[in-house]
């Protein structure tokens, strides 16, 4: 069994494959202030609640926009299974070729989902939308080219510098509204997050797609914590919510096929 692991600002996204499948998902809070010792009896708990032996577990892949997080999470992998595990990033071998001026700079969730899209869908050209803390648009061509993309702020950061930044607004549930004119204070702010986001959903993808394919329509690819809230509004044609746990497991994949592992 293969444990993957993407650890962003806001959650740590888990899953489990088993023989090239989906086993188990799971979610907690960022650990950037966890001990490995915390991190590591998590893992193996959460894997036992949910009737998966931590001993099976073989390897560990991991992916992280958080670096201060990575030594914690690294030591722990070690300590509670005895595996020292792979690490998506900027170098690796992942299957494509990064166009981005540094691929340094290149966050390693959004490579993962890059190696997912053309792992599932190969041979087209693809817009990937991942809607998690920030609001990422990732671009890749049917040549598994990664062109490059747009970042914004997620809708959870938006309504927080809304609440932080005004004297009278204050923080809301983040919903899908029904109706664009609010007739409260608080369903206007949710009214502004959801259209908002649709808007500029829309305008960024247009943009995107044109510059890069012109008349050739891309799949449009939806993924990330906030992604389903939009499934019925025509803005994806795919909704695939696990792509950047499978782009993980790909990368690990690829790269124990180049060191024989």
């Amino acid at each position: 069994m293969i444990l993957c692991l993407d650890v962003g600002n806001t959650q740590v996204y888990g899953g489990v494959y088993h023989e090239g499948k989906l086993k188990l998902q799971f979610r907690r809070r960022s650990i950037t202030e966890a001990s490995s010792d915390e991190t590591g009896v998590f893992f193996r708990t959460v894997l036992r609640e949910n009737g998966i032996d931590p001993d099976l577990i073989k390897r560990i892949a991991i992916c992280s926009v958080v670096p201060e997080a990575v030594h914690s999470l690294r030591n722990a992998c070690i300590r509670y299974f005895n595996i020292t595990p792979f690490q998506l990033g900027p170098g690796v071998k992942c299957g494509l070729n990064i166009k981005y001026r540094n691929p340094v700079e290149l966050g390693s969730d959004r490579i993962a989902n890059a190696v997912a899209a053309v792992q599932k869908y190969p041979g087209r050209n693809i817009v990937i939308i991942d809607m998690g803390t920030a609001t990422t648009f990732c671009v890749v061509s049917a040549e598994r080219e990664f062109l490059g993309g747009a970042i914004v702020p997620g809708m959870r950061i938006s309504m927080e510098v809304l609440e932080s930044k005004t004297a009278r607004l204050s923080s809301v549930e983040i919903i899908k509204a029904s109706n664009a004119c609010g007739r409260s204070t608080v369903e206007g702010i949710q009214s502004g997050l959801y259209f908002g986001t649709l808007g500029m959903i829309k305008e960024i993808t247009r943009r995107l797609s044109e510059e890069c394919f012109g008349d050739e329509k891309p799949l449009i690819i939806g993924t990330g914590g906030f992604a389903g809230m939009y499934a019925e509004s025509g803005v994806y044609d795919e909704l695939v919510p696990d792509l950047v746990l499978s782009g993980i497991y790909h990368s690990l994949l690829i790269n124990s096929q180049q060191t024989g592992s």
